[in-house]
């Protein structure tokens, strides 16, 4: 019986109904100029381009040209592609360019609904963004939607892994970008890097569009991206601790699989005292002594490598590596690898190479690099779920585009049964039921293992012709789904594996042509073959929507109800029929971690036999519920995550902004910042040693003397100053600025001007990146302990923001007088002999999750040159006899001097 709420929505309609409806008007008006622009030709169709350029320079804004600039795009279309925009496909453009997310059901051919609002935004001439999950998708959808772009007079270009820094300025620089979130994010870091705005290839953040929106700006956003650096080889320390965790036994550590989290009892943290002070690693009494910190960081990770992480469902082992798996597709992440020294801890655990650790050098989350954008949207599947969110993070409404056809797919209810074992023999009879009548089947699993398993018992009950789709097998992916709908075709694949790839009923031609005539010259006998294709996929869809269309059959509920639509979502694509049904049992891990421990004796007082299945809507709601708990609890994880990276966000914007200034100045303003600093320096130095309203007899001027010997490079008598009769702390500071403003000002004379900005600019960079690396290190550190305010009812979240914040003004003040110092000290020589590689050391790209420390970003031993430093092009040298020419260098690079030690073992040792 339907409630108030439901009479009126069926009366009224939902208000995402009422939003559908107000675009009818636009899309008959569209519709309308379809004759006329059918008429030009393809030369009057590029002027068009032109004519809105200027009426927008002219006034005009893009709202202003909708309809007429959408027209234009589906004729384009119809002529480049052979594709004619559906009206549900323009209502889906309107929401894009409204700035909202469009859901749009698998099949919707939301790759050509962006072309709408991508081609709209492009005639400001600033740069439209199309971001996808991969390099497959980027690539793929530039080149096809490339041919679109370039007959409306647009240039297209695509961002993806591996290239150099002038084919990604050069793709930045086209009206249409594609490209991956990572990249993406990754370049947004690099360039905040580099020491010369000409060498940065991103130009800025206008309008950009999320393909997969849901997987990018919600599963995604967990991980903050990483620029990373190498620290020192600790793998005997690795692997010394991995050695203690088997000898402990259940009692010596608390397991919540929940939480994923593991902590030591009291038994548990005295034996390993016991086993470390043996071994000679414990220094002190107490593990949690201050000096073990770094003991206690490898025994944890030590002890959740062995008891969180699984090998074959987490990461599995190839080739001497640890190699993530994805949790949500399944697929393996060569690469990518857990943070913090986790990955490492697993390494020893497999007895493999152990890789050094890094150390973060710029870092930022997604949620705040989409928040970059003036305008953002996007476009899924699967929104509605966590529309919320959406709207909570970053101001998106979610708006449900109609399908173009009705769905005509058959949803089932679940099948439950007590144990994985009746299950799998359930899910093994109904797969082969269905492949017997010629149905396609797509199986869904939640991990390598699983799908392993099922194929290990079908084999074993007589079905052999199936394909197995997992991280060890991804090679042909996008190939076998593609073909997944093909009557009697089983395919096992995990999750969301081949996301961005549709399954045809009968399978696709394009990829049979391509994989089958992949040697064929053309001609003749190649079109003949080609059609010969077709002609069997035809007939093939045919059969396979007389046998039922596309059954998915899921083998467990994943804690995300979005992951489960999605996976439903890949049958009934276009209208087309299908069946979807879920198979569970109570071992499974969301029964029984969020289900009822009571469930299993109920259901066995019931009466439940073995191999029999309980069937009820009932359960549906139940697990619904069950879900929407870890959504939420997911959620809050994300957000407070987000409150903490904010606040390092508003520093970061800060100190990038105030790199890009610098670069961007002209030498005057250089010239006056680093007064500024060396300035503010010496009034430091004058109010700590000369306090304000004190005796002469009170200064410190000898203290005084010696700072301003190390600090300014100055010998000045300071002392002698301070005995004159009458002499007030102002005639000091005085003096004392202006015999530095004399030397700096002599250097400048003796190297020239523009030398002597080169150098100015570069030493305030450099100084800037040194010291926020430090000021990031710091913030982790102080992110790590912070929770512990909570005992003292102090909220945590404002005591890290009060002193995150007294950190970075303590951080800028120590840039004022690292800067003065460099720049008093510095001296500049030519000898023709001197030659010095000044690249700086290689980084890498990361992309780590702040929750379970999952390293995400691809080929993650992607190395490359975060900086450009053209002192040597410019006839600059460093003297390697003169520390002070030496500007910042790295612990770990070599040393200026040429003695081929790392600088922190040779002039950069610690006394």
């Amino acid at each position: 019986m339907l409630g108030l709420g439901g009479i009126a929505r069926k009366l009224l309609g939902s208000s995402n109904d009422r939003l559908v409806r107000r675009h009818r008007s636009q899309i008959e008006a569209i519709a309308a100029l379809e004759d006329d622009y059918s008429k030009l030709s393809d030369a009057e169709i590029r002027g068009k381009t032109a004519e809105f350029k200027a009426q927008l320079a002219s006034g005009k804004t893009v709202n202003d040209l909708l309809v007429p600039a959408f027209a234009l795009v589906r004729e384009a279309s119809k002529r480049t592609l052979g594709m004619r925009h559906f009206d549900v496909q323009m209502i889906g453009g309107i929401v894009l360019n409204s700035g909202a997310i469009a859901e749009m059901k698998t099949g919707e051919g939301k790759t050509l609904v962006a072309t709408l609002a991508v081609y709209l935004n492009a005639l400001e001439e600033k740069g439209v963004h199309v971001v996808t999950v991969n390099d497959y998708l980027a690539s793929r959808d530039a080149e096809e939607m490339g041919r679109l772009y370039r007959a409306l007079g647009l240039t297209t270009g695509v961002i993806v892994h591996g290239m150099s820094d002038a084919q990604r300025r050069a793709a930045y620089a086209c009206d249409v970008t594609y490209g991956t979130n990572n990249e993406l994010g990754f370049d947004y870091l690099r360039d905040n890097m580099k020491y010369e705005r000409a060498q940065m290839v991103q130009r800025g953040h206008h309008y950009a569009i999320v393909d997969e929106v849901d997987s990018i700006l919600i599963d995604e956003a967990r991980t903050p991206l990483i620029i990373s650096g190498p620290l020192d080889d600790r793998s005997d320390l690795y692997k010394t601790i991995d050695g203690f965790i088997p000898a402990l036994n259940a009692e010596d550590f608390e397991l919540d699989e929940k939480q994923r989290a593991v902590t030591f009892t009291e038994g548990g943290t005295e034996k390993l005292e016991r086993m470390l002070e043996e071994a000679g690693h414990l220094q002190g009494a107490s593990l949690y002594d201050i000096e073990n910190v770094a003991i206690v960081h490898h025994v944890n990770n030590a002890l959740k490598a062995h008891t969180l992480f699984q090998r074959d469902k987490d990461y599995i082992v190839r080739n001497d590596e640890v190699v993530i798996i994805d949790e949500f597709t399944g697929r393996m992440m060569p690469g990518r690898r857990f943070s913090e020294g986790l990955h490492q801890a697993l390494e020893a655990k497999e007895g493999v190479t152990i890789q050094p650790e890094n150390q973060t050098l710029a870092s930022i989350t997604f949620q705040n690099y989409f928040r970059m954008y003036k305008k953002l949207s996007g476009m899924t599947g699967t929104a509605q779920t966590e529309a919320a969110e959406f709207g909570d993070i970053y101001g998106l409404d979610v708006i449900e585009v109609p399908t173009n056809l009705p769905i005509a797919r058959i949803d089932e209810d679940d099948e439950v049964y007590r144990t994985f074992d009746e299950k799998f023999a359930a899910i093994s009879a109904e797969i082969r039921e269905a492949h017997s009548r010629g149905q396609p089947i797509l199986v869904g699993t939640t991990s390598i293992e699983k799908s392993e398993l099922l194929a290990e018992r079908l084999k074993r009950d007589g079905l052999k012709d199936f394909h197995v789709l997992n991280a060890r097998h991804h090679e042909q992916e996008a190939y076998i789904v593609a073909q997944a709908g093909v009557p009697g075709a089983v395919t096992i694949a995990t999750n969301m594996a081949g996301r961005g790839t549709d399954i045809q009923l009968g399978g696709n031609p394009q990829m049979r042509i391509g994989m089958e005539l992949k040697d064929m010259p053309e001609g003749p006998e190649r079109d003949q073959r080609e059609a010969a294709i077709r002609a069997d996929v035809k007939r093939l869809k045919e059969q396979a929507i007389a046998n039922g269309g596309l059954y998915v059959l899921a083998t467990e509920r994943h804690e995300s109800r979005r992951i489960d639509n999605q996976l439903r979502g890949r049958s009934g694509r276009q209208g087309d029929p299908g069946r979807s049904k879920f198979y569970l049992s109570l071992q499974d891990d969301l029964m029984r971690i969020f289900g009822s421990d009571r469930m299993d004796g109920m259901l066995q007082k019931l009466g439940l036999k073995e191999g029999e299945a309980i069937v009820h809507p009932w359960i549906n709601k139940a697990l619904e519920r069950a879900q929407k708990k870890v959504e939420a609890r997911n959620f809050d994880i994300r957000k407070n995550l987000l409150k903490y990276d904010d606040v390092m966000n508003d520093q970061r914007r800060v100190i990038f902004d105030q790199r890009v200034e610098l670069m961007e100045a002209n030498p005057e303003e250089v010239s006056e910042t680093t007064e500024d600093m060396r300035h503010e320096t010496i009034d430091n130095l004058v109010r700590r040693h000369i306090p304000e309203r004190t005796y002469a007899e009170q200064w410190t001027t000898e203290a005084l003397r010696d700072d301003t010997r190390q600090i300014l490079n100055l010998d000045l008598p300071v002392v002698d100053w301070a005995k004159e009769e009458g002499v007030a702390e102002d005639d000091i500071r005085e003096r004392m600025t202006a015999a530095a403003d004399a030397h700096i000002a002599d250097k400048r004379q003796r190297f020239g001007a523009d030398v002597m900005t080169y150098v100015e600019r570069s030493v305030v960079l450099q100084t800037i990146d040194a010291l926020w690396r430090e000021h990031l290190v710091n913030l982790d550190h102080l992110r790590s302990v912070i929770g512990f305010r909570g005992y003292a009812q102090r909220d945590p979240l404002n005591e890290y923001k009060s002193e995150a914040f007294e950190l970075f003004q303590s951080m800028l003040g120590n840039m004022r007088e690292r800067v003065t110092t460099q720049l008093m000290q510095v001296e500049i020589v030519r000898p023709e002999d001197a030659q010095m590689d000044l690249r700086p050391p290689e980084v890498e790209g990361h992309h780590v999750d702040a929750t379970t420390g999952e390293d995400e970003f691809g080929n993650g031993g992607e190395r490359m040159t975060a900086n450009f430093t053209p002192a040597a092009a410019d006839g600059l040298r460093v003297d390697p006899n003169d520390p002070s020419t030496w500007g910042q260098v790295g612990r770990n690079e070599p040393c200026p001097c040429g003695s081929g030690k790392k600088f922190k073992h040779c002039h950069g040792a610690y006394a």
